[in-house]
């Protein structure tokens, strides 16, 4: 199968890629290395450097003609979408209809969409957060995510594009930039590594699902599956404070500072995690790494690459 991946030298992305290639698929990436990194884009893959919102999309879709489309490009840091929240709907959602209208030009058949479990729902009515918990996102980013997920069930009654839609927990694992957008697990190993101060936003006492890279990728492949018009939640289903991911993270690292606490970020809901029981019956999909067992992993590649 041919696919096309976008955001394919990122984080999550390159993993995804790594992946496809393995299993024999033949893999095209587009990245704008706005934030994805080159180095990590799997040498038997075709790189385009192209922003999502580019004209010159068509000209990749008419060359390749993608069977499916992996869609991880997009803007991600919630703060900056609160503070130009124009500028993440235009990557995010102007973005991803560029590339709906390639994927419908050209012939695709099926789009895996990148979504987020950790900003759709906003401040939960329950936990954990299942696929029917009202969608309520509190920044704008969540928003972005929420539109692109609207357009592609309309894209998929009017034009016959299959779909799935995979909403993220917190995502976590190597490659993770620690000094771009990144997660708060690479921003505390590069710091506590480095032996800075560690600052943890608010009183760390907010929650989050951490789940690791290897797992989600696994999604990604068990999601290529005929079938589709389907969302599914990925994540452990358990919450971690922030301040138990510091202790847990800092006994792992051998770190023994105290954190700097600061002012919380806006935007940014306080507790969440997702209820990925669908994934499960559907997919066939749970997450098989600990937390333990993948910050291990997590801070011993960081650590690798800094040497």
């Amino acid at each position: 199968m041919r696919v096309l991946v976008t955001g394919g030298a990122g984080f999550i992305g390159s993993h995804v890629v790594d992946s496809l290639i393995e299993d024999g698929h033949t893999v095209v990436v587009v990245d704008d290395l706005s934030t994805g990194k080159r180095e990590h884009v799997n040498a038997q893959a075709s790189f385009y450097k192209l922003d999502v919102r580019s004209p010159d999309l068509r000209d990749v879709f008419a060359q390749e003609r993608p069977d499916l489309v992996n869609h991880h490009a997009a803007q991600i840091d919630v703060r900056r979408s609160v503070a130009d929240p124009a500028f993440d709907a235009d990557v995010n959602v102007v973005g991803s209809l560029n590339l709906l209208e390639c994927a419908r030009e050209y012939g695709a058949k099926k789009l895996i969409y990148a979504s987020t479990g950790g900003a759709v729902y906003g401040e939960p009515v329950y936990l954990p957060c299942d696929e029917n918990h009202p969608l309520n996102p509190t920044c704008p980013y969540g928003i972005s995510k929420q539109v692109v997920e609207r357009y592609l069930d309309l894209y998929r009654q009017s034009h016959g594009l299959e779909y799935r839609i995979l909403r993220y927990a917190n995502v976590y694992g190597p490659r993770q930039d620690p000094f771009g957008e990144a997660g708060v697990v690479a921003i505390f190993a590069r710091q506590m590594l480095d032996g800075q101060e560690v600052s943890i936003n608010g009183t760390g006492e907010q929650e989050r699902d951490f789940v690791y890279v290897a797992d989600i990728v696994r999604a990604n492949m068990m999601a290529i599956a005929e079938g589709g018009g389907q969302i599914y939640n990925l994540g452990t289903g358990v919450g971690t404070s922030i301040n138990g991911l510091f202790t847990l993270m800092g006994d792992i690292a051998g770190y023994d500072r105290t954190p700097n606490h600061g002012p919380p970020k806006p935007g940014e809901t306080f507790r969440i995690y997702l209820d990925a029981e669908k994934a499960h019956r559907e997919l066939g999909w749970r997450p098989l790494v600990s937390l333990e067992e993948g910050l291990r992993e997590t801070i011993g590649s960081f650590n690798q690459a800094s040497q």
